[in-house]
């Protein structure tokens, strides 16, 4: 696949930064952030699914273990899944940078970084109209191979229309038990996935949220002429009406309550915003993480 001139500039960025970020306390932060978890077992149940899934790849099938079995996992070589929720939603960006650009470069860094300390990387992209599945790889050349495809997948059009439907029950299957899954999305508010506590007990489900500086702050701006992504239709918008601002804070006190709910603890969830400092806000997570690991054993 032909790699775009922006999404190879975007890498080379990225890698930049991580190779500064390598002779900092970053690294040892990353590390403990997920290796420090020791021995664990976790029973799962076989799944059978027999559902179709656009752009699937011939090697995509990950075995599972039968019924009831328990397998035992020591600390070691992890494996991090990328799951790119590419809603239309994430096209919208009131600054330098949108949602998407946003998370498509924390998808970069998390590679990356994985790249340098012997990890796997594979990924989900799923779009309103299609999921594409890599299966997890390892060695620097090939997480950046993968990298660059991920970076360089096309925007979804916009009047493709429709939401994100994830495949939850062909995912269960799809990559190997303990997976790191970094699921990177806006999360709107809506009902939780139906497998979600069977995807909790067979991955380690970390949730990566962006979010524009206009949905936390309602801009007051007059009228605007927005673009609703989902539709594609352009609609005047009416900021400075009273109705308005109290939907949008409605709308912000449901996503925050679906956040809370899906992520319940603080070091599984990260949230960034499209004007962050993508890099500072990875140290600051991993740093987290590691101190709760930290006192989770000296407990």
């Amino acid at each position: 696949m032909h790699r775009s001139a922006p999404s190879l500039s975007l890498l080379h960025k990225l890698e930049r930064c991580v190779r500064h970020a390598a002779d900092s306390p970053f690294e040892s932060a990353y590390g403990c952030a997920f290796r420090d978890r020791g021995r664990e077992c976790n029973p799962y149940a076989k799944y059978e699914h027999s559902a179709e899934i656009g752009d699937r790849d011939a090697n995509l099938t990950a075995p599972l273990d039968e019924p009831s079995r328990q397998k035992f996992i020591e600390e070691g070589d992890l494996t991090f899944i990328v799951l790119f929720e590419d809603s239309l939603a994430l096209q919208f960006g009131s600054g330098r940078r949108t949602k998407r650009d946003t998370l498509l470069e924390m998808a970069g860094l998390f590679a990356l970084l994985a790249a340098g300390n012997r990890d796997r990387v594979g990924f989900w992209h799923a779009t309103p109209f299609a999921q594409l599945v890599r299966q997890p790889v390892c060695g620097r050349s090939n997480i950046i191979n993968t990298t660059a495809h991920l970076l360089s997948l096309p925007v979804p059009e916009l009047d493709a229309g429709g939401e994100v439907d994830i495949d939850w029950q062909y995912f269960l299957q799809a990559f190997p038990q303990h997976s790191v899954v970094l699921w990177l999305s806006d999360f709107p508010p809506r009902p939780l996935p139906a497998a979600w506590g069977a995807l909790s007990r067979r991955y380690q489900m970390i949730g990566v949220r962006v979010e524009d500086p206009w949905e936390r702050v309602w801009p007051h701006a007059g009228v605007l002429a927005t673009g609703d992504p989902t539709t594609g239709n352009l609609l005047p918008f009416e900021m400075l009406s009273r109705v308005n601002p109290r939907r949008h804070e409605e709308w912000v006190e449901r996503r925050d309550a679906y956040w809370d709910q899906l992520f319940p603890s603080r070091v599984a969830r990260l949230t960034v915003s499209t004007e962050d400092d993508l890099l500072d806000a990875l140290i600051r997570f991993f740093k987290a993480r590691m101190r709760a690991a930290t006192d989770e054993h000296r407990r």
